[in-house]
């Protein structure tokens, strides 16, 4: 099996034109190895969140490639890279993004019914005991604190078992107890279910449960520690 699941090839974004210009992200190579958890963290306008969104095929870079198992994403036809970031990649948000008018059941299994997907019951009953969401299936998102709407989020996100998690200060709209727990799952997610997973945050003491951390600064990498671990 290859080493990585995600590669970027000299990755750069850029908005504006001339002296105008903002280089979000400049000639980036970053390569995200199969079941580790990456925290990616650069302070405020590093390009943290250009990149996520660019590995999730979520926004077009200016230049350079992103390689998800092997296939160049933008080389790809608008509808089959919407398949391939439906089927393949999972995103968990600060922001929970659930249908109010949906209860958690529904919401977490919403990717799989717009796609048309098959259901493992078995592996819905392990992620939601997992995530201790057995008694909230039936709750609307109004009914659930942050922390329950976040973990209906990340249940959403592994339920359709994609190759790959990306997620964007999953933490940051919840206070300091919830925030701690839901890092905690993200972990023991990544490790029961060996999933690979990449987090972008600007807080340090979460970054601590990473197998890997990149730092960001000024649309470069100035740092990488546990690269391939």
């Amino acid at each position: 099996m290859d080493t990585f699941i995600l590669e970027t090839r000299q990755l750069s974004k850029s908005y504006g034109h001339g002296e105008a210009a903002v280089h979000a992200l400049r000639s980036l190579d970053v390569n995200i190895v199969y079941g580790q958890f990456t925290v990616i963290m650069g302070r405020s306008g590093s390009g943290k969140s250009t990149l996520l969104h660019l590995l999730g095929a979520l926004d077009k870079p200016t230049a350079g490639k992103v390689f998800l198992q092997r296939v160049d994403l933008f080389a790809l036809p608008d509808d089959a890279l919407t398949r391939m970031r439906r089927r393949k990649i999972g995103f968990v948000f600060q922001f929970y993004n659930l249908v109010q008018e949906l209860t958690a059941y529904e919401n977490m299994l919403l990717p799989l019914m717009l796609d048309g997907q098959p259901l493992d019951s078995a592996h819905v009953d392990q992620v939601v005991g997992l995530l201790g969401l057995e008694n909230r299936l039936k709750h609307r998102p109004g009914a659930l604190s942050g922390g329950q709407q976040q973990r209906v989020a990340i249940a959403r996100a592994l339920i359709a078992k994609p190759a790959i998690v990306l997620a964007d200060e999953p933490t940051g709209n919840l206070d300091g107890k919830s925030a701690s727990e839901v890092m905690d799952l993200l972990r023991l997610s990544a490790r029961t279910f060996g999933q690979t997973m990449v987090m972008v945050t600007h807080d340090a003491r979460l970054a601590e449960h990473a197998d890997r951390i990149i730092e960001l600064d000024n649309g470069l990498v100035i740092s990488d520690s546990g690269a391939g671990r």
